[in-house]
C-alpha cells in the first residue's frame, strides 16, 4: 500500500513537471466535442447536483457540453469502473467522493484499483456530517454520550445510510476513537434511516447536514457535534467532535477524476477551469445552501487527499471488520 501510495502521489504531481508552453499548446485543442461526467449516485442527490453545477460551468467556460451520466450500483463501483476503463482523453470524467477511498478496502475484489487507475483532476467540495441523537437520549454533549454509551454497551442503535457509506464509517471512527460499543443498523439510504431516527427506533446517527438540519432546528433531533475540524455556519453553536476527541475528522469530499494516462495538460486545464468555477460567488452561495464547503487546489493536492483518506479509512474498515454487503 505504501509503495502504491508513493507512486500515486508521484503521478498526481507529474503534471506540474511539464514545460508550461508545451502544456498550453496541447491543451488549446481541448475540448473539441462533448464530454461526460459519470456519477455513481442517484439523480437529485448532493453529488449529482454538484456534478451538474460544475458541468454547466465547464460547458460555459470551454464551449462544449459536459453532460452528467448517472450509473448507480455497487457503492459507486460501477461508475468508477466505467471511467477507469474509458479512453484517457479527457472526455470521460468521474465525480469521485470519499466513498471511493473507503471502497478500496471495503471491497475485497474489484476489477480496478482506484489509486492505480485514476488521475486526480480537482477537489471541489467537502460535506461535513453532524452527530445527532434522538431527544429521548439523555446525553446533550459528546462526553455525556460517551459516558452513556459506555454504561450501555451494545444497547444503543446507530443508524447509517448503508454499510461502508461515509455516514457509517464516520460512526465506526467514533466508536474506535471513543472506545464505545454501538450497534450498527444499516439502511438503504439516509431517508429510511432518518425516518427511524425521528421515530426513536434509532438513537444516534452521523448524517449529512442538509438532510437533518430542519429536524435539528425543530428540536426533533439533537445535534451533539459536527465532524469537520471547525464549526459550521449552518450550526454555529454546535462544537466539533474533535473538541472532545482530538484528531477526529470525517466528511464526504467530492472531486473530479479522469482515467490514468489522461494527458497532464488536459488535467491542468480542467483543474484551472474548475478552480475558477468554484471561486465564483454564485457557485459558492449555491454550495452553501447545500451545506458544502468549497475546496480548491492542484491535482497533486487532490491526489494526496485521496491517498491519505484511503489509508485512513482502511484502518477503520479493518478495525471494525467490515465487508461489503
Amino acid at each position: 500500500m505504501k509503495l502504491q501510495r508513493r507512486q500515486f502521489l508521484h503521478l498526481a504531481a507529474g503534471a506540474a513537471a511539464l514545460p508550461a508552453l508545451s502544456r498550453i499548446a496541447r491543451a488549446q485543442g481541448y475540448p473539441n466535442r462533448s464530454a461526460r461526467i459519470v456519477v455513481g449516485f442517484a439523480a437529485g442527490g448532493a453529488t449529482d447536483i454538484v456534478a451538474r453545477m460544475v458541468g454547466q460551468r465547464l460547458s460555459e467556460r470551454l464551449g462544449q457540453q459536459f453532460l452528467v451520466e448517472t450509473r448507480t450500483g455497487a457503492g459507486t463501483n460501477i461508475a468508477a469502473e466505467a471511467v477507469v476503463h474509458a479512453p484517457p482523453d479527457g472526455y470521460t470524467l468521474f465525480l469521485a467522493t470519499s466513498t471511493n477511498a473507503i471502497n478500496a478496502t471495503l471491497y475485497e475484489k474489484l476489477n480496478f484499483n482506484f489509486i492505480r487507475d485514476i488521475a486526480p483532476v480537482a477537489i471541489i467540495a467537502d460535506a461535513p456530517l453532524v452527530m445527532e441523537v434522538h431527544p429521548s437520549v439523555s446525553a446533550h454533549t459528546v462526553p455525556e454520550f460517551i459516558a452513556y454509551a459506555r454504561a450501555n454497551p451494545g444497547k444503543i442503535n446507530m443508524a447509517s445510510a448503508g454499510t461502508g457509506s461515509p455516514v457509517h464509517i464516520a460512526g465506526e471512527l467514533f466508536k474506535m476513537m471513543a472506545g464505545v460499543d454501538l450497534t450498527h443498523v444499516p439502511y438503504r439510504g439516509s431517508a429510511p434511516a432518518l425516518t427511524d431516527m425521528l421515530g426513536g427506533q434509532m438513537q444516534v446517527m452521523f448524517d449529512t447536514v442538509p438532510t437533518s438540519l430542519e429536524h435539528i432546528r425543530a428540536s426533533k433531533l439533537r445535534a451533539l457535534a459536527v465532524t469537520s475540524t471547525r464549526r459550521l455556519d449552518a450550526l454555529p453553536d454546535i462544537p466539533t467532535v474533535s473538541d472532545f476527541l482530538p484528531g477526529f475528522e470525517a466528511s464526504s469530499w467530492q472531486g473530479l477524476c479522469a482515467p490514468k494516462g489522461t494527458p497532464p495538460d488536459i488535467i491542468n486545464r480542467l483543474n484551472s477551469e474548475i478552480n475558477a468555477a468554484v471561486a465564483d460567488p454564485k457557485i459558492k452561495a449555491q454550495f452553501e445552501e447545500l451545506s458544502l464547503i468549497v475546496l480548491s487546489g492542484s491535482p497533486a493536492d487532490f491526489g494526496k487527499l485521496i491517498a491519505d483518506d484511503t489509508e485512513k479509512w482502511a484502518k477503520v474498515v479493518r478495525f471494525a471488520g467490515l465487508k461489503a454487503d
